[in-house]
């Protein structure tokens, strides 16, 4: 090599550097004014995440990207979950795709996880919400040497690294006692937008088994409602006016439960003693908690179940397999009239309900 093409060869690995560096000093920067999700605004890693460069102690490495395999591409419980994952991604200098189904289609989601497999990607989310579609796309992806992560919905027997999301059946049981404990006997409703699917029939199933051991005389009817909230919302409010005669009307996903608040509020029915409740934190949801018209609802935390899955796939990348896959419950937590305003009056990307990224102050007591 001449001289000269030494001198422009050390230039350019120098200018290499100081690009790093300053990738480095502008992820310290976002960190200090509020979080890694503030890196698009400084303009340290483009919109897509999908530059190099990382913190801490991690060395450099190629921009992974990662393959989110969802159920239900635009439904809004997912928003959060997509920032968490966008996050975790402008962190760490990784990318991601959002793919799958828009209705809960199996088969679209397998052709969706083929079509990553093909393009190499560095890791698969799936949401498995059947109980073997998935287990040979799984087993495909690990001999091509891809991991694979479930989220928001897990599958007894699948070969998967780990899950990442709600104890399901857990947190029907807890809908179950709390059906209990706000109605003495009658028929209560259980809205399900697919049944059958493992992301939320654990749940009604829990529900039903923890009604059944109260030992009181309620009856729970389990209705589908439809994977889109268009359905949901006229299938719930059509089943009111056919039943009347209903104790409560509860549900087991964000669209349901959005659309139990909407009749509960239309027919005035929390004043003639129906009681209500179910899963998520739509705004739809919140406001109706707020106004008196929903008894509760149950927050998984979707946003974690977006940013852990996208740690544990980088961390098992990093470690060359030796870390990362571990079983994360992204827990259980009743929101009620009582506890609903920090949600009402905060906005923020945890909650899906701003894309601004943002550092919230925390006050008084914790719990």
């Amino acid at each position: 090599m001449s001289r000269d093409r030494e001198d422009a060869h050390r230039e350019d690995s120098n200018n290499e550097l100081d690009l790093t560096a300053t990738r480095r000093r502008l992820l310290q920067v976002a960190l200090g004014a509020g979080g890694a999700a503030s890196l698009a605004a400084l303009g340290a890693f483009p919109k897509s995440a999908a530059a190099a460069g990382t913190a801490g102690a991690f060395p450099e490495h190629k921009p992974w990207k990662f393959a989110f395999v969802n159920h239900v591409t635009t439904n809004p419980f997912f928003v959060p979950t997509q920032y968490g994952i966008a996050d975790a991604c402008a962190l760490l200098g990784c990318s991601y795709q959002w793919t799958g189904s828009q209705k809960s289609v199996a088969a679209e989601m397998v052709n969706a996880m083929n079509t990553a497999i093909a393009a190499k990607v560095d890791g698969i989310a799936v949401c498995l919400v059947d109980l073997h579609a998935f287990n040979d796309p799984v087993k495909k992806a690990h001999e091509a040497g891809i991991p694979v992560f479930a989220y928001n919905a897990d599958a007894k027997g699948n070969d998967r690294l780990a899950y990442i999301g709600q104890d399901l059946y857990l947190a029907g049981q807890a809908l179950g006692e709390r059906i209990v404990s706000l109605v003495d006997e009658g028929e209560v409703v259980g809205f399900i937008a697919t049944p059958g699917q493992l992301n939320i029939q654990p749940r009604l199933d829990g529900a039903a088994d923890a009604i059944k051991a109260s030992g009181k005389s309620i009856t729970l009817t389990q209705i589908a409602s439809g994977p889109t909230v268009n359905e949901e919302v006229s299938r719930v409010d059509a089943y009111y006016v056919g039943h009347n005669n209903v104790k409560g009307m509860f549900a087991v996903d964000a669209g349901s439960t959005m659309a139990v608040g909407k009749a509960m509020e239309k027919y005035g029915l929390h004043a003639k003693g129906v009681r209500a409740g179910g899963f998520d934190l739509l705004p739809e949801t919140l406001d109706a908690i707020a106004n008196g018209h929903l008894d509760f609802t149950i927050d998984q935390q979707p946003y974690l179940q977006g940013f852990y899955t996208v740690m544990e796939m980088f961390l098992f990348q990093m470690s060359g397999g030796l870390s990362g896959p571990a079983d994360i419950n992204t827990g259980l937590k009743f929101i009620t009239k009582d506890g609903v305003q920090p949600y009402l009056k905060t906005q923020s990307r945890y909650e899906g309900n701003s894309e601004k990224p943002m550092l919230i102050e925390r006050s008084g007591p914790i719990g």
